[in-house]
């Protein structure tokens, strides 16, 4: 059975542009350099002609990957998440025990992760940690530098 991929309207909505612009603005480009290359002669010796068809192949798998991605992708429906606990789309604000620093991360999805802008996967190692967390408690992640340690200080959506 395939896994199931829980997005935010806002990554459902990302995802369906850059479909778009994949399908009918990169591909008809792609299509009109194989075109202007195979009008420039023997096909066996043109450099630009096999390189157009190469990033043709990688932009159908691009493409077929992406439509895989959002055939298995739900809206979660925020209105039905809980603040008790760290879960999806959960900004969770978190202590680092040992700098004392704050930071705020959002619980996302892999396709969704940016970290410049908190926002982490559910699956990455913070995630992990985090996930199912209460207000008060801790969370042990292991990192290459050891274990960190995060209190949960606040938990909303």
């Amino acid at each position: 059975m395939s896994e199931i991929n829980y997005v935010s309207k806002e990554g459902m909505e990302n995802m369906h542009k850059e479909l778009h612009e994949l399908k009918y603005i990169q591909r008809p480009f792609i299509s009109k350099q194989i075109a202007d290359a195979r009008d420039k002669g023997d096909l066996s010796e043109n450099a630009e002609y096999h390189a157009a068809k190469e990033d043709q192949g990688l932009l159908e798998t691009k493409i077929a990957q992406l439509q895989d991605i959002i055939s298995k992708s739900r809206i979660i429906d925020e209105t039905k998440l809980d603040t008790s606990k760290v879960m999806m789309l959960s900004k969770v604000k978190v202590k680092n025990l040992k700098t004392k620093q704050e930071m705020i991360y959002m619980m996302v999805a892999e396709k969704e992760a940016d970290f410049k802008l908190g926002k982490i996967s559910f699956k990455s190692p913070i995630g992990l940690g985090l996930m199912g967390k209460k207000v008060g408690e801790i969370a042990e992640i292991s990192a290459p530098s050891g274990i960190v340690k995060f209190e949960v200080i606040h938990i909303s959506l």
